[in-house]
């Protein structure tokens, strides 16, 4: 298991994964139009990933990257500077037929080791109370959790690994 920076020849494969193992609500940001894997929806799914391309140093700020499993291509996950330069947000979709071999969690300690070499302090998530696998990923990988009261969403904040956690302050 691995992930990779998303390049020209992997963004061809991961839009075949996602066109072929998930729907586009589960992948991209909305399209108009009809439901499924339209011309327009395949093409703002390059656009969207090819602007990112430039990584957190870049206009948008983002990094994607493909998560391969056994030499292939299962889904893919990102890494964006939000507020502050040293937090980054992730995310992640795998292949309706690869999830629930902890193919998440491992993808997410890896995406958390990258986090720690651009010196980032800190990584949230955004995910859905009814999301168990995501949850699963996330507190298996030491994410404290919390749920946002107008939303029902819940929140992750995670630490970077190889990046020492903060010590509590000593009160005399």
């Amino acid at each position: 298991m691995d992930v990779q920076p998303l390049d020209a020849e992997s963004l061809a494969e991961l839009l075949a994964v996602a066109v072929h193992d998930a729907t586009p609500d589960e992948v991209m940001p909305p399209v108009a139009g009809p439901p499924g894997w339209t011309t327009e929806r395949q093409e703002a799914f390059r656009a969207w990933h090819r602007a990112r391309r430039p990584g957190l140093g870049g206009p948008l700020r983002e990094s994607t990257f493909v998560i391969r499993h056994d030499g292939e291509i299962v889904g893919s996950a990102r890494l964006a500077v939000r507020d502050r330069p040293d937090v980054l947000e992730t995310g992640m979709w795998l292949g309706r037929s690869r999830r629930g071999r902890g193919i998440g969690t491992a993808a997410l300690r890896i995406l958390l080791q990258e986090a720690a070499r651009t010196d980032a302090h800190s990584v949230v998530a955004e995910t859905t109370a009814h999301n168990t696998a995501a949850l699963t990923a996330l507190r298996r990988n030491g994410a404290t959790l919390g749920t946002g009261q107008d939303t029902g969403g819940v929140h992750a904040d995670l630490t970077p690994k190889d990046r020492p956690s903060p010590s509590p302050t000593a009160h005399p």
